[in-house]
């Protein structure tokens, strides 16, 4: 009777309303409904949802029923041991977690084994925290990857991880004591699991909880009608479908204008200079670490017996070398430190004075931060059988010939929140290369990406080497990149591959090639004459031709009058410094990330004793290491105001664009030598990523919509991200550009992008080398025509010094723009034309000029930018343009630090194809490796160029109608294992 005082409503939301009167109001008055009623039935009682989940192909873990139902003997066989229960016959060793069959039943047991300490202990998620520990009984420590997929519709998946309480009972909550999540990014076979979830149930919008365990994906629960807890982009993704299907079913009934948009996300087209559209297939980008502060390295020789037995703890003899980066390996060598420097104190012996301070210099080092971490230090031990030979003004005078170790301690190279800066806006501004995101989805500048990844049409995999400062770079750029909320760390860790296994982006620095030796060597000769360069000079140092190294060397002119330079402004600024920490009102200053006065002076005054050596020559590799900590200083700390850094920072600069890019070889062969051996895996892969996906769990065989009939539904997007060190990214440059990728004298193009690069002087802090291909699907498969290839290029932040002239090319050039007109002339710097004519797409270059300081990054504000009427296209308009350096203050720090803003990206060469650069990448790979060469010289085992044609395999057929079962009157005690 109440049912009936209802009216016929279009929307009716409702709290707390009863289920059997939901389903009992849908019958009188027939709404839409988002979500199946019937079926939430089913949803309650856990073994429905398993046999739905089974008959779907589902994997699901190890379960059993316990049926307590006197009726039903057969199903109530329990034989419990010390260590495992039986289970109608399965046999489930401990720990195993039991669950009520009710869905609404939150209490969930966990049973420990004896070895942790036995018992049980009792879950109820639902409170702010756990029922505490019983007595004598132990929890597991270890994580294991519980994720949480909310779906709505059968195209949209959103995924968040949490700790699975089942493994130590606590829930972790943040602050407003919600259950603490992290970003996921979903396998093709994890997407294709949520399509079949939301598909089987009938639930519009569903989570679901995923167990990952031994490279597989199970569906532990499905929770029926979930949102997501904290997640702007979320919700305004969610708003736009829903809205989309309720206006599709109501818009005809109520004659309410709407157009139909597109079902889901579409794959990027682009029009080419052909006049032909063409699909963005693959994205992959070689992108620097961010700003960092300045690596430091300490040798010392050792011959106490703690650091032999250290050594010999670790395994050292087996290699003779040791590298110790966990927390209790630094803490041993921090005890060994104190306890030497104590005994030194009680008996002070002015022998071994030097090792007494450099020992403080440990001391301090590994005592800095609070805490121990092997990104932040890291200390090496090297067995020397006959002592350590006398090199350097840094040894002792004393020659000894029994064994010792070579203690060498590296910290500093950390990223700075500068740094995380630049990589968050860059991967904000690196959604804008990707099409998309047009009609009502166009809310802000490269939401075409968000949209996409959120579907099944993005494969994104992000790859990072070993070292601290990289892998936080490519957590900070994923975190702009997506959109993403929360710290690094659990974006770092969920999302960032290590590559360090196979060598694809790590190098081993100590042991370097003999062609690189030799160059050094020379490069050292060189600079080490006292008289104005020669025309032989300039031959035999810049047989490349390269402009900005010409520059360098014209404005040195006399390398070691220069060194001299640099050396007395140094030894005036530590003098400085000492001033400084004498001066009682800068007792208390504290610097940049946390450093002080006095680590300051240790860090030039190590310099100024290595610049120089004992012979009177100067070291040129430490030329870099100069240039690093004043580049460092000027950007960070110039609030200090100390005299003369300008002027040491202009004169290490064109020593180091000197040092720095001919280190890499200086004539072209050498260039191409010393890269292959660094890059080789890494171009390997690129080939790779550019041919196919080599993972089983390609997106093209699982995409489940083959019917949809939109243009080639079954492809996608794949995006490959690596970031590295400067060794790699100066090695892909020079393969790119002596290794005959294109010929400078048919190729105009290629000769004005080679010209452009001869201007770039350095390859500073977030350089990227950017490769985008695209597909025509109505070429012919073999044609070459049929894949197109870009490839763009930036050289990174802007320098320190305000310079007019900075390098530019011909400016952000995809295929999209060539139909624009006739070709741009050439402009002398980006910010001269932010306010000129508006352009067809966002233009990254503009993007990159935005400032640094953004806004939170769950505010999506309405974008001031006009719509185009074209397809995957909005028109920029004219942004504000800031300077070369931006202020950008760092909360809990006391100085403003300077935030370089980064190069706009530039088009090297728009028209290649795939052909052309897979036979330049597979003649690299295979120079370098002979066992290759044999294998691919056979023409019958290459295979096709068109290896993007997916192997269809259909889907499973959708779960028939289930009729509507009463769970409600079967109240049985039963319980659930697995």
């Amino acid at each position: 009777k109440k049912l009936r005082k209802f009216k016929r409503l279009p929307v009716l939301v409702s709290q707390r309303f009863e289920l059997d009167k939901a389903v009992a109001f849908k019958k009188l008055r027939n709404p839409f409904v988002i979500n199946d009623l019937d079926l939430q039935y089913f949803i309650q009682d856990r073994r429905e949802v398993y046999q739905i989940l089974k008959a779907e192909g589902i994997q699901l873990p190890r379960f059993a029923v316990l049926n307590r139902d006197p009726a039903r003997p057969e199903e109530c066989n329990l034989v419990e041991g010390e260590d495992h229960v039986e289970v109608n016959g399965e046999i489930f060793q401990k720990p195993f977690v039991e669950k009520p069959v009710s869905a609404e039943d939150h209490n969930v047991y966990i049973y420990y084994p004896t070895s942790a300490g036995g018992g049980s202990q009792r879950l109820f998620r639902k409170v702010r925290f756990f029922f505490g520990f019983c007595r004598g009984t132990a929890g597991y420590t270890s994580n294991m990857p519980v994720d949480t997929v909310y779906t709505v519709g059968p195209d949209y998946a959103h995924a968040e991880a949490r700790k699975s309480p089942a493994l130590d009972g606590k829930v972790e909550r943040d602050s407003e004591g919600k259950e603490v999540r992290y970003p996921v990014i979903l396998n093709a076979r994890e997407k294709l699991i949520a399509w079949k979830v939301c598909s089987a149930f009938k639930q519009t919008v569903c989570g679901f909880d995923l167990l990952r365990a031994s490279g597989q994906s199970y569906v532990c629960d499905v929770n029926g009608f979930s949102f997501v807890k904290n997640s702007m982009k979320y919700y305004d993704d969610c708003a736009k479908i829903l809205g989309n299907i309720i206006m599709r079913e109501l818009a005809p009934q109520f004659q309410i204008p709407w157009s139909i948009p597109l079902e889901a996300e579409d794959i990027p087209i682009v029009p080419t200079t052909s006049g032909t559209m063409m699909e963005l297939r693959c994205v992959i980008a070689v992108i620097r670490h961010g700003d960092r502060t300045p690596k430091q390295k300490m040798k010392m020789e050792v011959r106490h017996q703690r650091f032999f037995y250290l050594f010999e703890k670790c395994g050292g003899y087996k290699s003779g070398k040791l590298k110790l980066k966990k927390p209790k390996q630094l803490q041993e060598v921090l005890d060994i430190a104190r306890q030497l420097l104590l005994e030194l104190g009680q008996n002070n012996d002015s022998e071994i004075e030097e090792s007494k301070a450099k020992l403080e210099q440990l001391k301090t080092v590994l005592e800095m931060y609070g805490h121990f971490s092997g990104i932040n230090r890291k200390v090496q031990l090297i067995y020397l059988p006959h002592g350590c030979p006398k090199t350097s003004s840094e040894e002792e005078d004393v020659r000894r010939d029994d064994p010792s170790l070579l203690l060498v301690l590296k910290w500093g190279g950390e990223l700075t929140p500068a740094g995380r800066v630049q990589a968050e806006e860059l991967g904000r501004a690196f959604r804008c290369m990707y099409p998309g995101g047009q009609g009502d989805y166009a809310g802000f500048p490269g939401c075409g990406l968000l949209r996409l990844h959120s579907t099944y049409r993005h494969d994104l995999k992000i790859y990072a080497s070993d070292e601290g400062r990289v892998q936080m770079t490519a957590a900070a750029f994923a975190k702009g990149l997506l959109a993403l909320e929360g710290e690094l760390t659990p974006i770092l860790v969920q999302m960032v591959k290590s590559a360090n296994m196979n060598g694809l982006l790590d190098s081993d620095s100590d042991s370097l090639s003999s062609c690189q030796q030799k160059v050094k060597a020379r490069l050292h000769e060189i600079l080490q004459k006292d008289r104005d360069f020669t025309p032989e000079d300039y031959e035999k140092l810049a047989p490349t031709s390269s402009t900005s190294l010409v520059k360098s060397m014209q404005m040195i002119k006399i390398p070691v009058k220069t060194c001299d330079k640099v050396y007395s402004l140094i030894q005036n600024l530590t003098l400085q410094i000492r001033q400084r920490m004498e001066d009682p009102k800068s007792a208390d200053i504290q610097l940049y990330h946390s450093e002080t006065l006095e680590l300051m002076l240790r860090r030039w005054s190590k310099l100024e004793k290595d610049f120089k050596m004992k012979n009177g020559r100067y070291n040129i590799s430490k030329i870099p290491d100069i240039y690093d900590c004043i580049k460092y200083d000027v950007q960070h700390n110039s609030l200090l105001k100390l005299d003369n850094t300008m002027e040491i920072y202009r004169l290490s600069k064109a020593l180091a664009d000197i040092v720095i890019p001919q280190e890499y070889g200086i004539s072209q062969a050498e260039k191409l030598d010393i890269a292959k051996g660094y890059c080789t895996p890494l171009i390997r892969k690129i080939r790779s990523d550019l041919q196919r996906t080599q993972d089983d769990d390609t997106v093209n065989k699982l995409h489940p919509v083959y019917s949809r009939g939109v243009m080639s539904p079954e492809r996608h997007v794949r995006t490959r991200l690596y970031f590295t060190s400067e060794s790699h990214v100066h090695s892909l440059l020079s393969v790119l550009r002596y290794g005959a990728l294109c010929d400078e004298a048919k190729d105009e193009q290629w000769k004005r992008a080679m010209d452009y690069l001869k201007i770039v002087s350095e390859l500073n802090y977030m350089t990227q080398i950017v490769i985008m291909l695209y597909e025509d699907p109505n070429k012919d498969p073999s044609s070459e025509d049929r894949f197109h290839v870009e490839l763009h290029f930036s050289p990174g932040a802007k320098g320190c010094e305000e310079d007019k002239n900075l390098p530019s090319g011909f400016g952000y050039r995809p295929a999209s723009r060539e139909n624009e007109g006739s070709k741009k002339k050439p402009h002398n710097d980006n910010d001269e034309e932010a306010g000129g004519a508006k352009r067809d797409e966002p233009d990254r270059a503009h993007m990159m000029f935005r400032p640094m300081v953004s806004d939170p990054i769950y505010i999506h504000r309405k974008s001031p930018l006009p719509r185009s009427k074209k397809i995957g296209s909005v028109e920029v308009s004219s942004y504000t343009v800031y300077s070369d350096i931006l202020v950008y203050f760092i909360e809990g720090f006391e100085l403003y630090s300077m935030v370089p803003s980064i190069c706009p990206l530039e088009t090297l060469h728009n028209s290649m194809s795939l052909k052309q650069v897979d036979d330049f990448l597979a003649s690299i790979a295979i120079s370098h490796d002979p066992v290759l060469e044999i294998s691919a010289s056979s023409p019958g085992t290459k295979a096709p160029l068109n290896t993007y044609t997916p192997a269809k395999v259909l889907p499973c057929p959708f779960t028939q109608s289930l009729g509507k079962k009463m769970c409600s009157s079967e109240k049985s005690a039963s319980g659930m294992l697995h």
